[in-house]
């Protein structure tokens, strides 16, 4: 690797912001190495390459630059993104001056910022063709929408702080758990260039990071592929690549529900506004809420020696033997939130010790979604 001496670029303000905006996720805030602070930018061949890291994670773009001089440097990249924030539209120059400081000149605004040398900017895997799979970035975004929330935040469940995607030829499947509840979504009529099953357990991180990357994209497919230690996933002209999760995750299929011949179905507006209101009285520290089926009604109730008590009524067919069982309002919401564009959902039980099952009643042909939630003692 050369250390280039010479850079020195003019490039579109908000083309440049874009990019930067793109890559603010990975940026190291509080790293003890400081060149993980930085931005690498490269030019070359009539664009800017911006490149950040945190050594688990990268992610790689670029924009198209007028070059007048091919070269390389590395920028405190929170510093950078807020000063481009505050420019006005039009063309910016940014030059490479002595001792890696970098210049950044825009009308009568002229600026320098003290940069690192490239030579300690950690290599970046270079993406492996010949592995890649295509996938929908709209399938996989929604997919990715309806079960990051349900990702373990405890570092000692490590293989929980990921979720779980299955390639095969005519779908993807998508699951996360925390241990206390399961979201498992599945998408059938999906054309991938898998022979058998190919199974890839990806960060929350790298998922959230995705998340932001797909709703932040128009490209109608991703690229995505994986060698012993990384994963990367190609959107358009951005590479994301992360770290692999290594370890086995848990045995869902054993904990999805065969016998919930219980079952309401209820509006789900409705429902989000009976469990917000209720959630209020519950005990802070567990949010437990219960929920009592009888004839033909679903009651929804909490008390806390703090707070008060608080009980709301929906009317809805039911006619099995009464039932209460207790849940976690905050996993119930969550929930509720991921399936908005549903106007109603169906609840499915056994009994009150059994995990409940819950999924929108006018499910998409080519989407199944499910929702596993342990019960609470209340």
């Amino acid at each position: 690797m050369v250390e280039s001496t010479e850079m020195e670029i003019s490039v579109n303000r908000q083309q440049l912001l874009r990019e930067l905006t793109a890559t603010q996720g990975v940026v190291e805030r509080k790293t003890t190495i400081p060149i993980l602070s930085n931005f690498l930018l490269e030019a070359q061949d009539g664009r800017l390459t911006i490149t950040a890291t945190d050594l688990d994670q990268s992610i790689r773009t670029s924009c198209e630059a007028k070059v007048k001089k091919a070269g390389a440097c590395t920028v405190p990249a929170r510093k950078l993104y807020d000063y481009i924030k505050l420019l006005p539209e039009g063309e910016i120059n940014i030059k490479l001056m002595e001792n890696h400081w970098v210049q950044i000149r825009m009308g009568r605004s002229n600026t320098k910022m003290v940069g690192m040398a490239r030579a300690n900017f950690p290599q970046v895997p270079q993406f492996p063709e010949a592995s890649a799979i295509r996938l929908s970035s709209a399938s996989l975004r929604a997919m990715i929408n309806k079960t990051i929330f349900a990702i373990a935040n405890e570092e000692s469940r490590y293989t929980l702080n990921g979720a779980l995607l299955t390639l095969k030829d005519g779908g993807m499947i998508l699951v996360a758990t925390d241990g206390h509840r399961l979201a498992h979504i599945e998408k059938t009529g999906e054309t991938l260039n898998v022979s058998g099953e190919k199974k890839v357990l990806i960060p929350r991180k790298a998922l959230s990071e995705l998340q932001s990357l797909l709703s932040a994209s128009d490209a109608e497919f991703l690229d995505f592929a994986d060698d012993e230690q990384t994963l990367y996933f190609r959107i358009g002209g951005c590479l994301l690549t992360s770290r692999k999760l290594t370890g086995q995750f848990p045995n869902y299929e054993a904990v999805l529900p065969r016998d919930n011949n219980k079952f309401v179905i209820v509006r789900t507006e409705e429902l989000m506004g009976c469990i917000q209101r209720v959630a209020q009285f519950a005990d802070e520290r567990s949010g437990a809420i219960k929920m009592r089926f009888e004839q033909n009604e679903l009651k929804i109730s909490s008390s806390s020696t703090d707070a008060g008590e608080s009980e709301d009524t929906i009317e809805t067919p039911y006619s099995n033997d009464p039932l209460v069982v207790g849940f976690n309002s905050v996993y119930m919401v969550d929930f509720l939130k991921a399936v908005s564009h549903a106007s109603e959902v169906r609840l499915e039980f056994k009994d009150a010790q059994s995990a409940g099952q819950m999924r929108p009643e006018d499910t998409s042909d080519d989407f199944k979604y499910r929702y596993i939630l342990m019960p609470m003692r209340i």
